[in-house]
């Protein structure tokens, strides 16, 4: 037995994997008609949110889905630190690009879902069955609500941008060579314009959080689950979290203290803490929505 790179096991994986999936009937979403049936929305608690994460643990160990992000986070993270090590003026965009996983989460983690969703059906399942969701007959309302994450995503980009221009990039000035990560720090967190900077993109950056969280923590779920339209699923997760303000937050806290941990050193914990979120949400999404009863 050799030892082989991680991106290059997993894509052999995948690789097999694919081969598989044409085999395996497709389409077998919604068994029962859910057109038309009123969406519940359960009050829930704190043990509510911890049952969730045990159940996204037990999912993440049971199928290994880590191997669908090693090919995502090994890339990116490496991306990130060739921009910085050769000083090409990149540092400041790495706080936005990293908590962006926090406003695309919901949308790269429509494939834990679908696992979760089949292993508690079926009570098996396979990371590869990720890739099944290509073909839920919803795939066109999921692209939709997926590129409004995206659009979010961007908008944060150019507001952080000009937020840096606006405070500690003034500072710089124009003649300045690029800040090291060491100086970038050190400006930001002791000069006025940094904490400007800081206070500003915070602000900024919450009120973009929030909007992905509103809109996408239940709506993806719900498509897949169920035969809903695309202003039902983005309804349903706004009332779902405007029902359950405490523990709702609760897990916003959560997912971003767990998203803070998984990107220290270099984005590497991202490969354990996105598939556990991703297969949580599931769970969380089971726990706020009734099924609906059969006709």
């Amino acid at each position: 037995m050799t030892i082989q790179n991680p991106v290059v096991w997993s894509w052999q994986y995948i690789r097999t994997s694919s081969r598989a999936l044409g085999a395996v009937p497709a389409n077998d979403y919604w068994q029962e008609s859910n057109a038309g049936r009123e969406v519940v929305i359960r009050r829930i608690t704190l043990a509510d949110l911890r049952a969730a994460l045990i159940s996204g643990v037990a999912d993440f160990a049971a199928n290994r889905t880590d191997v669908l992000f090693l090919c995502l986070i090994y890339p990116v993270a490496g991306l990130i630190l060739e921009q910085v090590m050769f000083g090409r003026g990149a540092v400041q965009i790495l706080f936005p690009l990293a908590s962006g996983f926090a406003i695309l989460g919901p949308f790269f983690a429509l494939g834990l879902y679908e696992i979760s969703r089949r292993r508690e059906r079926d009570g098996t399942a396979a990371w590869a069955d990720a890739f099944r969701v290509l073909g839920s007959p919803a795939i066109g309302r999921i692209a939709l609500l997926g590129a409004a994450l995206i659009v979010i995503f961007l908008l944060w980009l150019v507001l952080a941008q000009v937020i840096y221009r606006a405070t500690l990039g003034a500072y710089y000035g124009l003649d300045m060579p690029a800040p090291t990560l060491a100086q970038f720090l050190h400006d930001a967190l002791t000069t006025k314009p940094g904490w400007a900077m800081i206070a500003i993109g915070i602000v900024t950056g919450f009120c973009c959080a929030v909007a992905a969280f509103l809109i996408g923590v239940i709506s993806f779920p719900l498509l897949l689950d169920r035969d809903a339209s695309l202003n039902t699923a983005i309804a349903t997760s706004i009332l779902a979290v405007a029902a359950n303000p405490g523990p709702m937050a609760a897990w916003a806290a959560i997912v971003t203290g767990l998203l803070v941990l998984g990107s220290l050193p270099f984005l590497v914990g991202l490969i354990v803490v996105l598939p556990v979120l991703g297969h949580a949400t599931w769970h969380l999404y089971r726990a706020l929505v009734a099924r609906p009863r059969r006709a």
